[in-house]
């Protein structure tokens, strides 16, 4: 059986005549293409309760936490920065829930921009809230240029997971202006841009999680660092569904 890989859900919050529209769970279709491209069944989660985290858990064998709005700071212990986007808390509380949950049963995880700091918060890490509160990033992080185009590129850790994937010198594109400060305890860093901002992490004791600042579910079609990311998700996946299953 191909794995399943769980997309939880972003919420559509603009005004709509169509009262079918309001509030709608939804995911980015380049992401859904990506997981299917790559081999895997993709399930998408709308946030509910995360009470009801439990009767999710089952669903899946691995778990992509995708881009969106801005992480709640009070998550890591801070007020609201005045630079700080959109915030949904709901879905903040039910995605933590569900990361925390996935780690205890070994679900494959993988993160994208927003996903990568979602994933740090729930380990104890810390985000910037906006990218002006480090003196040090100098480089264009929220890019011009189309989405599905890479703008910068990142410097690899040679004994990463990730280095076996994308190679030591990957161009990627950029479009945040939040970024991961003080990393978790259970995670290393294992890329950053030229001017020191992580863009991307991963488990220190194994390969179950693996996140990425930039989205390669919008260069998956032409760039092949990317659509190995979901490769490795994939295999990673099924790997846990074999285990399970047995």
């Amino acid at each position: 059986m191909r794995p399943r890989i769980a997309l939880p859900a972003d919420t559509l919050a603009e005004a709509t005549n169509i009262i079918n529209e309001r509030n709608a769970a939804f995911a980015p279709r380049p992401a859904i293409e990506a997981v299917v491209k790559a081999g895997g069944i993709p399930i998408i989660f709308p946030s509910v309760d995360p009470e009801d985290v439990t009767d999710y858990i089952d669903l899946f064998d691995g778990i992509a936490f995708l881009g969106g709005a801005d992480v709640d700071p009070t998550f890591y212990g801070e007020e609201p920065h005045e630079k700080l986007g959109v915030t949904y808390r709901k879905r903040d509380l039910f995605e933590i829930e569900l990361l925390k949950q996935a780690v205890a049963k070994g679900k494959a995880i993988f993160g994208i921009c927003r996903g990568m700091q979602l994933i740090n918060t729930g380990l104890g890490g810390t985000i910037y809230q906006d990218l002006s509160e480090n003196p040090n990033a100098t480089l264009k992080h929220n890019q011009a240029a189309a989405g599905n185009m890479p703008s910068h590129h990142v410097t690899v850790e040679k004994d990463s997971r990730l280095f076996k994937i994308a190679g030591g010198r990957p161009y990627v594109n950029s479009r945040h202006h939040e970024a991961v400060k003080k990393l978790a305890n259970s995670l290393k860093v294992t890329a950053r841009a030229d001017d020191g901002v992580i863009e991307a992490c991963e488990s220190i004791d194994n390969d179950q999680i693996l996140a990425v600042q930039w989205h390669p579910e919008n260069m998956y079609k032409h760039h092949e660092e990317s659509k190995a990311l979901f490769a490795d998700l994939i295999a990673r996946s099924q790997k846990v569904a074999e285990h399970d299953r047995t």
